[in-house]
């Protein structure tokens, strides 16, 4: 990235708490077994939800840095469109969660 984001330079009043949020995203973002696409978009399916557009921004961008186009962004948006949806439909009926079998080693 050739430019500080908004979002460091907003942190950088307080350098210790700057300091371990980038340490933080170091962690989370750019090791472990799931791939940067991956984070991405789960950073974007939550962002979306959270209502965040500094969040959406960035992360759709980044997905599409990444090699999705715009179809790819619209069927997430409709993934996360569809699981709301349903969250809500079930919590709002209460409905008990299923007992499903053990997945074994």
């Amino acid at each position: 990235m050739d430019f500080v984001p908004n979002y460091w330079r907003a942190l950088a009043p307080m350098p210790e708490y700057l300091e371990a949020t980038w340490n933080k995203y170091k962690a989370v973002m750019l090791g472990g077994k799931l791939d940067r696409l991956t984070k991405e978009i789960i950073a974007l399916a939550v962002s979306a939800t959270n209502g965040c557009d500094y969040c959406i921004n960035s992360h759709t961008a980044a997905v599409k840095r990444l090699g999705l186009d715009d179809a790819a962004v619209v069927e997430i948006m409709a993934v996360i469109d569809f699981f709301n949806a349903s969250n809500s439909v079930a919590d709002g009926l209460q409905i008990e969660p299923d007992v499903l079998p053990e997945v074994g080693p």
